[in-house]
């Protein structure tokens, strides 16, 4: 079954004093693509994350980001005495220096010692990175398992719609066959009338006779490009009944296709025969546009 390229999920989490939300999308690419935006100092987040995102898929431009909140953690207040006593040491300074100029300062105040920096801490209990990572990669399982159903669901609903379009187009080459069985007798006379011109030119070699006459009947024969175009069809067939990554395959199919059916126009003489063709060339168009979508 294929799989399409485009996907969303998101997910909010919490635990051991964090809080966490996660948004995980994709887009059409040629490749794989993965952009992570995390927070930096857990370490070893990314790479796990990015060996199980490469796991999972194999094209698109993956985008995955991830908000990471610290809750207050209710520590407590401590005065480090070696910056108390620096910070005392320093304003001692400042005022002998200000009396000996004849300078009055006004009086300290204990908020001002405080707020230098060092003086007052907060302590709390040591961060965990270890469990925060393991609690992050426990959460990041079940968002990748619905934006990969997501990807599955979205690519069983343009799987059907690629099976129109191929039936589509073998209905089409059966209308192909059955105007070319039907031109067969103009056709005929067709090439009766250039035989009759080409036998009535004075001096003509028989053998460049014989030359011309063949390339007039090979512009004309389509039974290639009908065969072709059958065997297409299976092998499009064949492709959307297996797993895994087919896009790339299907869209070589797609070029392949597109080929067959500018020759059939370019050789068509035939008005009906041309028409079809170009309507050929519109289903296979819709047909390339929806295998972008396949992974």
């Amino acid at each position: 079954m294929a799989r399409s390229m485009t996907a969303f999920s998101s997910l909010k989490g919490g635990e051991a004093g964090y809080s966490w939300s996660w948004e995980l999308r994709s887009v059409n690419g040629k490749g794989l693509d993965l952009r992570l935006r995390l927070p930096d100092w857990v370490p070893g987040l990314e790479a796990a994350l990015r060996a199980r995102l490469a796991r999972a898929l194999v094209r698109g431009n993956v985008t995955l980001n991830l908000r990471l909140t610290r809750e207050e953690s209710g520590g407590t207040l401590r005065v480090d005495a070696g910056q108390l006593e620096a910070a005392l040491g320093a304003l001692e300074a400042v005022e002998n220096a200000a009396m000996a100029r004849g300078m009055t300062l006004a009086p300290s105040r204990a908020a001002d010692l405080l707020a230098v920096r060092g003086v007052l801490e907060t302590s709390g209990a040591p961060e965990d990175h270890d469990g925060l990572l393991a609690a992050l990669i426990e959460d990041f399982t079940p968002l990748l398992a619905d934006f990969v159903a997501m990807r599955d669901r979205e690519g069983a609903a343009i799987s059907a719609v690629l099976a129109q379009q191929v039936t589509q187009i073998e209905a089409l080459v059966g209308r192909a066959a059955e105007v070319v069985e039907a031109r067969q007798p103009r056709m005929a006379e067709a090439v009766q009338a250039a035989l009759e011109r080409v036998a009535g030119s004075a001096g003509l070699d028989p053998q460049r006779m014989a030359q011309e006459l063949a390339l007039i009947a090979i512009k004309a024969d389509v039974t290639e490009e009908l065969d072709r175009l059958r065997a297409h069809v299976g092998a499009a067939r064949d492709l959307l009944g297996q797993e895994g990554s087919i896009g790339r395959k299907l869209d070589f199919l797609t070029q392949e296709f597109n080929r067959e059916a500018n020759t059939l126009c370019a050789k068509a003489q035939d008005s009906a025969l041309t028409a079809i063709g170009l309507e050929l060339k519109a289903v296979i168009d819709q047909l390339r546009e929806q295998v972008q979508n396949i992974e």
